[in-house]
C-alpha cells in the first residue's frame, strides 16, 4: 500500500522529500562493532534513548578517535515511525567528521533544518518534532558515555519546549526584555510553543513541569511588582547625585545586561550620564561582538533601554556613542 494511503494525502505533503527518502532508504542505518572500532583505530560508543510519549527508541553507534576526539563513523538503529528513522539517519550523518564537543552542540532544530527541501519550509509537521528531539537526546547520552560523566552534568538549563529546546531562562528573559504580553509573542521571539504545543498549557499530549501560560503569568506579575517598587523609589532616584545615579545604572547593567550580551561574545561600557529636560540620557559604548552588529542599534538597544527603565528609572534614554 503506498504511503499516501497510509498517512493521508494532506499530512503526507507536510513531509519534505528528504524525509520521505530517508524513511525508505536511510543511509546510515546499521551497527558498528568492536571490530569496526579496531579497524578505524577508534573507541566504540553505543548510546540508547527512548521516548515514553510515543514508544519510539533509537540506538546510536560512534567510533571516536581517542586522540583527536573526532567521530570517524556513526550508525543508528531506530524502532519507531518513519520520521524517527529519517531524523536518526540525519543525526548520524551530522555527527560524522565532528569532534565529540562539536557533536554535543547539534540540536533537534539542526536535524530538522537539515531535512528541509526549502530553507523556510519545515521538514515535518509540528506534531512530529519530538522525533528529532530523540536524536538530540541520544547524542547527549553518547557524549556522556564518551566523557565518562553523568548525563545530568551536560544539561545545565531547564528545558520548557522540548521540540525547540527552549529553556526556561530564555523564555523569562524574552518576556522581560521585550515586554511580551501573550503566548503568541513568546512563540514569535523564542519559537517555544510553535511545534507540538504541549508546553503552551496543560492538556497537551505530554505533561510538563512548566507551561508558557504559567511562565508568562508569573513573570508578568513579578515585573509589575518590580515596577511598582521602582515607582515608589523614583523620587529617591531623582534626588540622587549624578554619581549615585551612575552607580545605579552601572549596577543594573552588571546584573541584567552584560550576561545577556556575553552569551554572544559582546559587552557594553557605560560612558556618561546627562540630564536633559527631565530625561536621563545614558551614553553607552558597545564592545566585542556587539561592535558592528546590525541589532546593536535596534533590538539590543531597545532591550537595554527596557531593562534600565524597569530597574532604574522610567525616564531613561539610552544613546550609543
Amino acid at each position: 500500500m503506498p504511503k499516501k494511503d497510509l498517512i493521508g494525502g494532506a499530512l503526507w505533503e507536510a513531509y519534505s522529500k528528504k524525509v520521505a527518502a530517508r524513511m525508505d532508504n536511510p543511509a546510515n542505518r546499521g551497527e558498528l562493532t568492536e571490530a569496526d572500532a579496531r579497524r578505524l583505530g577508534g573507541r566504540l560508543i553505543i548510546a540508547d534513548h527512548g521516548a515514553e510519549s510515543c514508544g519510539d527508541a533509537v540506538r546510536l553507534y560512534w567510533v571516536v578517535d581517542p586522540d583527536t576526539h573526532v567521530i570517524k563513523a556513526a550508525r543508528f538503529k531506530s524502532f519507531g515511525c518513519g520520521t524517527a528513522i529519517a531524523s536518526s539517519d540525519m543525526m548520524a550523518e551530522l555527527c560524522m567528521g565532528r569532534t565529540v564537543d562539536q557533536a554535543s552542540k547539534i540540536t533537534n532544530i539542526d536535524v530538522e533544518r537539515a531535512l528541509r527541501d526549502e530553507p523556510t519550509t519545515p521538514a515535518v509537521p509540528p506534531q512530529k518534532m519530538h522525533c528529532s528531539v530523540m536524536a538530540y537526546d541520544v547524542i547527549k547520552k553518547a557524549v556522556a558515555l564518551y566523557k565518562g560523566v553523568d548525563l545530568s552534568s551536560l544539561e545545565t538549563e531547564t528545558i520548557v519546549c522540548e521540540c525547540g529546546r527552549v529553556s526556561l531562562g530564555t523564555i523569562v528573559d524574552a518576556i522581560r526584555l521585550n515586554d511580551l504580553k501573550t503566548v503568541s509573542d513568546i512563540t514569535h521571539y523564542t519559537k517555544a510553543g510553535g511545534f507540538c504545543k504541549s508546553c503552551v498549557e496543560p492538556g497537551g499530549h505530554e505533561k510538563r513541569q512548566h507551561y508558557l501560560v504559567d511562565i508568562l503569568r508569573d513573570t508578568r506579575a513579578q515585573m509589575e511588582k518590580e515596577q511598582l517598587q521602582m515607582r515608589m523609589e523614583t523620587q529617591d532616584f531623582a534626588s540622587m547625585t549624578l554619581v549615585r545615579k551612575l552607580k545605579a545604572v552601572e549596577k543594573a547593567l552588571n546584573e541584567n545586561v552584560r550576561q545577556m550580551l556575553a552569551a554572544d561574545g559582546g559587552d557594553v561600557e557605560l560612558v556618561d550620564l546627562k540630564e536633559s529636560s527631565g530625561v536621563l540620557e545614558v551614553y553607552i559604548q558597545y564592545r566585542g561582538a556587539c561592535l558592528g552588529c546590525p541589532s546593536a542599534g535596534t533590538n539590543t538597544l531597545s532591550a537595554i533601554e527596557t531593562v534600565l527603565r524597569q530597574k532604574v528609572a522610567p525616564n531613561i534614554r539610552v544613546i550609543p556613542s
